[in-house]
C-alpha cells in the first residue's frame, strides 16, 4: 500500500498537504527526536576549532538532521560563535565532501534555485540541470523557485531560460515553469509541438492516462515516439517529463546509475540527488535501483566513491538493499 502511494505522491497526484514524507516512511533523513540546537551548534563548533577537523563528527551529525533542523543549527552556532556556520565549513572541509555538506546546509528550495542559477549563469548553459529539475518537481515547488530566484537575483526565472536556450527546447521548458495543472483533450500527432502539447501539463495522473490513450491510438508507447522523431535536448527534456509521469523514484533511479556508471563520476548530479531526496523519497529510488539494476544504489556508490564523501552519501542512502 506506501509502495502504492508514495507513487502518486512523487507524480504529484496528492498535495504536500496531505502526504508527509517524514512519517510515511519513503524518506532516508527525517527530523532527529530530543534535537537541541545550541548542542548541536556546539558538537560542530568544536570539531572545527583546533588543529584539525573532525570530519566524521560533521557528517555523522548533518545527516541524522533534518533540513530545517539544520537552519536551526545554523542560526544558533552565529548566535553563540558570531560566525557563519557555511562559511566555517568551507574553511575547514574541502572538494566533493565540502560540497556535499554546503548543499545540505542549504533550503531545499533555494538549492534549485541555486543549481539552475549556475546552470544558467555559468560558462555555457547547463541543460541536464534545467531538465532534471524543472520535470520532476511539483508545481508548487515550481513557483516557490520562480519566487525566491526572482527575490534572490532581481530576475525572472523564465526570463533567464528563455534567453539561454532555444527552439522547442525552450518552449518545453516554458511550459514547466509555468506549472499548468490541467489539459484538455489533444488532437495527437506526432510533430515536436503535438508533443509539447501533450506533455505540456503538470497533471502526472492525467498524463498516465494520455500515455494509455496514445498507445491505443498510434500502436507505440510515447517513449518510442519521442525517440522516433525528436533529437538533441528536446528529446531529454521530452523523455524526463514521461518518466517522471510514469514515477519520480524511478527517474531519479535511473539518473543515479548513470551518474555512476562507466568512468568518472557525475559528482554534482550525485550530490544534487542524494541532497534533494533524502528527505522525499529516498526509499523508493533505493527498491526501483535494486529492481532496474540488479544491484544496490548503496552498494554502486560505495564502489563509486571514497573517504567522507562516501560515508556521507551513504548515510544519506540510508542502507543497502543487497
Amino acid at each position: 500500500m506506501r509502495t502504492n502511494q508514495c507513487a502518486c505522491v512523487c507524480a504529484g497526484i496528492f498535495s504536500r498537504d496531505s502526504f508527509d514524507p517524514q512519517t510515511d516512511g519513503v524518506c532516508t533523513v527525517k527530523a532527529h527526536g530530543g534535537f537541541n540546537a545550541k548542542n548541536d551548534a556546539e558538537v560542530l563548533y568544536k570539531a572545527m576549532k583546533g588543529l584539525g577537523t573532525d570530519e566524521d563528527a560533521i557528517l555523522q551529525l548533518l545527516t541524522a538532521r533534518s533540513n530545517a533542523q539544520r537552519q536551526e543549527i545554523k542560526a544558533a552556532y552565529k548566535t553563540l560563535h558570531g560566525n557563519d556556520l557555511v562559511d566555517d565549513l568551507k574553511s575547514e572541509l574541502g572538494g566533493k565532501f565540502e560540497s556535499l555538506i554546503v548543499a545540505l546546509m542549504t533550503p531545499p528550495i533555494m538549492y534549485d534555485v541555486t543549481s539552475l542559477r549556475d546552470s544558467i549563469k555559468g560558462a555555457g548553459t547547463d541543460e541536464k540541470v534545467l531538465i532534471e529539475i524543472l520535470a520532476s518537481r511539483l508545481p508548487n515547488e515550481v513557483n516557490q523557485i520562480k519566487s525566491l530566484y526572482k527575490q534572490e537575483h532581481n530576475d525572472d526565472l523564465e526570463e533567464d531560460v528563455t534567453g539561454d536556450t532555444g527552439g522547442n527546447f525552450r518552449r518545453m521548458l516554458v511550459v514547466l515553469l509555468q506549472a499548468l495543472l490541467a489539459a484538455g483533450e489533444q488532437k495527437y500527432g506526432t510533430d515536436e509541438g503535438q508533443f509539447i502539447t501533450i506533455l505540456g501539463n503538470r497533471s502526472n495522473a492525467h498524463l498516465r492516462r494520455v500515455f494509455d490513450e496514445y498507445r491505443k491510438i498510434s500502436g507505440y508507447e510515447i517513449e518510442e515516439s519521442i525517440q522516433r522523431e525528436t533529437s538533441g535536448t528536446l528529446q531529454e527534456v521530452l523523455l524526463a517529463v514521461v518518466k517522471c509521469a510514469r514515477g519520480v523514484p524511478g527517474y531519479f533511479a535511473e539518473s543515479l546509475y548513470n551518474a555512476m556508471k562507466g568512468s568518472g563520476t557525475d559528482d554534482q548530479k550525485l550530490i544534487r540527488i542524494m541532497v534533494s531526496r533524502s528527505e522525499v523519497d529516498m526509499m523508493d529510488i533505493r527498491a526501483e535501483f535494486r529492481k532496474r539494476f540488479a544491484t544496490s544504489l548503496h552498494k554502486t556508490i560505495q564502489g563509486d566513491t571514497s573517504g567522507d564523501y562516501r560515508k556521507a552519501l551513504l548515510l544519506l542512502c540510508g542502507g543497502d538493499d543487497a
